[in-house]
């Protein structure tokens, strides 16, 4: 059952620069300085960070301008941290050992936003509302992210799967939840909740479900081993992949496409699979198309456009603009150099972000980050960090 959290009654004041999100192309090609430092700020000041990114490294996050890329503030975090956009102009949550934190990012300070749980897992954002899942306990908490203003803990409504597993959530424009089922040992499918908590469909032929996405006109894909689960017109619709074992477990989509973008993997016993096909399901037809890139990417190589492009980065260092409708590869952007994957899924790779008509791609082997125009292909800027990054994200404001 759905069950409403009172929270303390929050102010509506803006923090400076909200108003402005969007990272333009006018930025220069100029490269940031080498190992360039943290501004340095007088005791108790807190300067405002304009259209901040995050990244992690090995002992804490660095929160960068979102427009020279030069580091504003280093924050000492130890332990494994993820990244992700909170939904707004001005916070980002941090998944780390005790829970989902949410850090300040215009100020580079932690507020006092918190839902504890061991294992956080996926952050979702989708039409104005931001979804947490904690696999450790199974838990769904969603909250509106302008309720973050004012550093306070969100008002939250919450939802606790029938086992904890390692699972994801998402809710719809009229309070439809979308949430997996499984248990630790194994996943299968999903299921959705009215906005009262009433279970109104089931599907339990996903097996190994993991990642969601969303297209055009609110149509929710899954990933399975053996292909999608879409979400549509209230029911539930299978797109079957070729195969006894196809997985596609990392999806994302766009507001502007009905196609979702997915990973493609066929090797069950592999330890670690590089594959060089990616998976463009059409949500209009229930259909799967397999486009080879010639190049292997990672789980952190997926992303897509301002104008529903799908953009994925590959091991031979380029970013592919691929039109999602024909799977044709519009553009090649040459963004870093050639890199492997590595075998435990922890460890640092290039990885791609975007915001806007910005692409930012981290490059861990040098230090360095990039921002390129999607629009032209050209680079806007990089930077040298003082240590290797391994997440990168940013706020994304999605009112």
């Amino acid at each position: 059952m759905i069950k409403q959290t009172r929270a303390r009654t929050l102010t509506a004041t803006a923090l400076a620069l909200a108003a402005s999100m969007a990272l333009t192309a006018c930025g220069g090609n100029d490269d940031a300085s080498s190992d360039a430092e943290p501004q340095q700020t007088k005791s108790g000041e807190a300067a405002a960070v304009r259209d901040p990114l995050v990244v992690s490294y090995d002992g804490g996050l660095y929160v960068l301008d979102g427009e020279t890329l030069k580091p504003a503030k280093t924050i000492e975090l130890p332990g494994f941290n993820r990244v992700s956009p909170a939904g707004d102009a001005d916070h980002v949550v941090v998944s780390t050992d005790t829970g989902f934190r949410v850090l300040d990012a215009v100020h580079g300070d932690f507020t006092e936003a918190e839902f504890k749980g061991a294992k956080p897992g996926h952050v979702v954002r989708h039409g104005g509302m931001t979804v947490l899942f904690t696999d450790g306990t199974g838990e769904v908490n969603v909250f509106d992210p302008a309720d973050l203003a004012g550093g306070k803990q969100p008002q939250a409504r919450s939802y606790t799967s029938a086992e904890p597993h390692h699972g994801v959530a998402i809710e719809l424009a009229d309070g439809r939840l979308v949430t997996t089922l499984g248990t630790e040992e194994k996943r299968t499918g999903a299921l959705v909740l009215d906005k009262n908590g009433k279970e109104i469909a089931r599907a339990e032929n996903c097996p190994g479900v993991h990642g969601e996405a969303a297209a055009e006109g609110e149509v929710v894909g899954l990933g399975c081993e053996d292909g999608v689960l879409l979400y549509k017109d209230g029911k539930f619709t299978k797109v079957d992949a070729p195969g006894d074992y196809a997985r596609t477990g990392n999806q994302a989509g766009s507001d502007a496409s009905p196609v979702l973008l997915g990973d493609f993997k066929t090797d069950p016993e592999a330890e670690l699979e590089r594959p060089t096909r990616i998976s463009l399901i059409d949500t209009r037809t229930a259909k799967m198309k397999l486009v080879d890139l010639g190049t292997s990417y990672s789980f952190r190589s997926l992303a897509r456009g301002p104008h529903g492009e799908a953009l994925v980065l590959g091991t031979n260092g380029v970013l592919h603009v691929i039109d999602p409708e024909t799977g044709k590869v519009q553009k090649k952007i040459e963004a870093v150099g050639d890199w492997t994957e590595p075998l435990d899924w922890q460890q640092p790779r290039p990885t791609l972000f975007v915001r806007d008509h910005t692409a930012y791609v981290s490059e861990p082997g040098e230090r360095r980050l990039h921002a390129f125009d999607l629009d032209s292909g050209k680079k806007l800027t990089s930077v040298t960090l003082p240590k290797a990054t391994n997440e990168l994200s940013g706020t994304v404001d999605g009112h």
